[in-house]
């Protein structure tokens, strides 16, 4: 395995490729999807949608087994409490897992019969990653063997960019190596935000950004706010994958390096993994 910061192409050269990757509602081995093999990592989601799912932790582990993956896992806040998700994390150490995304987790609606727990915020998750992989757990006291776990953690610009921004800073001085985004359609939101951590903090950023680029089917679901003209393009016969290229194209010419790839949504919530991978072949 490697870990992200290893691979991003201020380090190598090449540009990286992280691809969002769904677990099955189910737990039997032919019901796992294979990821897009020339993807450099695959992040593997925690329950989304509020689903039950394999978890995020041992559907990693299947897909470096099975798959020759290098897996990200992603650890949600709203479900567990310190203890658990501190177990956890020493569980993922032991089946050989080095990358972790820290989200907080969409919130539980009126329908929903689970509670939340979120015993850490986000950057204190982090902040407890960061204590782990220096050999303390959360009561501070001292693990066998400290951890030593790449920690990502996300940025949404739709939610505004000066406040991401505020955040950003917040989860990268809690101990976050590397950061992903949601899916960005204005190359300008790259400057945007990079001018407005360094307000928020006073100096450049000081880690690597994986910038989102999603892949849109005319019958898909975007979890995130997709521009008119891409709406008028699928709606004319165009490609998602064509649409995606033309994105990662200005992102790039914004100088974006590194790019997190979110494959089609299908309704039923199948992932067009397929075209992900045409993604990846054609943006390297």
């Amino acid at each position: 395995m490697a870990k992200v910061t290893d691979r991003i192409s201020a380090a190598t050269g090449r540009r990286a490729f992280i691809c969002d990757y769904s677990p099955p509602r189910s737990g039997r081995p032919e019901d796992v999807p294979a990821p897009p093999a020339n993807a450099d990592f695959v992040s593997v989601a925690y329950n989304p949608g509020r689903a039950v799912r394999v978890n995020s932790v041992p559907m990693a582990a299947v897909l470096l087994d099975q798959h020759s993956a290098d897996p990200i896992f992603t650890l949600a806040t709203r479900d567990m409490n310190r203890l658990a998700l501190e177990s956890l994390l020493l569980g993922a150490q032991a089946l050989g897992l080095e990358n972790v995304i820290v989200v907080a987790g969409d919130p539980f609606g009126p329908r929903d019969v689970a509670a939340p727990v979120n015993d850490y915020l986000a950057t204190e998750l982090i902040a407890a990653i960061a204590n782990l992989n220096q050999g303390v757990d959360h009561r501070e006291r001292p693990l066998r063997a400290a951890t030593d776990f790449c920690i990502g953690a996300t940025v949404d610009l739709g939610r505004g960019i000066e406040r991401e921004a505020r955040l950003a800073v917040r989860k990268i001085a809690s101990g976050a190596h590397f950061l992903i985004t949601q899916p960005v359609f204005d190359p300008d939101d790259v400057g945007r935000f990079a001018d407005a951590c360094a307000r928020a903090s006073g100096e450049a950023l000081a880690v690597p950004v994986f910038y989102g680029v999603g892949l849109i089917e005319p019958d898909g679901v975007s979890f995130a706010s997709v521009p008119q003209w891409v709406t008028d393009d699928l709606a004319n016969g165009r490609s998602g994958v064509d649409i995606a290229l033309q994105v990662w194209s200005t992102l790039q010419s914004a100088g974006v390096g590194d790019c997190y790839v979110v494959p089609p949504v299908r309704r039923s919530g199948a992932r067009n993994y397929a075209a992900a991978r045409e993604f990846i072949q054609r943006a390297a």
